[in-house]
């Protein structure tokens, strides 16, 4: 089993979440919720406003998102998912744990159990100049105030 940090489309309650749940797919099990050590920009891009972490660190926000512990097949899924290696880049990040098991720590305390924990990640290197120019988010939401919502892949042209 390996261990994938979501901050975006993949996250409980957006738009492809469904994916982590699908079972012949692979297994995909949520451990917690956490944000990345490194700020990171987060920004939404290209005309199906798609979230793309910019593997640019100490640039933009500590990116909050989920922990999954996915197995092999899972793991090749998300990986053809997210147009591995071209698209995204998988890559291991630090990821400070916020709420882990469902239990949360107190305002300001990290969680005995895991404090940080090397993630896998689907960020890019290979963005359009431009992007670093548009406003870093710290959470990403589908239906956010940025008025962006994601287009899904049976609805693109």
């Amino acid at each position: 089993m390996a261990r994938v940090f979501v901050y975006g489309t993949l996250k409980q309650g957006q738009p492809n979440y469904r994916h982590m749940l699908n079972t012949a797919k692979g297994v995909a099990k949520f451990q917690g919720r956490g944000r990345t050590v490194e700020k990171y920009p987060l920004v939404i891009a290209g005309k199906y406003n798609i979230p793309y972490m910019l593997n640019i660190p100490g640039t933009g926000h500590h990116v909050a998102g989920e922990i999954y512990s996915v197995d092999d097949q899972m793991l090749q899924f998300l990986d053809e998912f997210e147009g591995c290696p071209d698209m995204y880049q998988r890559t291991p990040m630090s990821i400070e744990v916020v709420e882990w098991e469902g239990k949360s720590s107190a305002p300001g305390e990290r969680p005995a159990a895991c404090r940080v924990m090397e993630c896998f990640v689907y960020s890019t290197t290979t963005y359009q100049p431009e992007w670093v120019h548009l406003p870093y988010y710290d959470n990403y939401d589908s239906s956010g105030k940025h008025g962006l919502s994601y287009v899904l892949r049976e609805s693109r042209d």
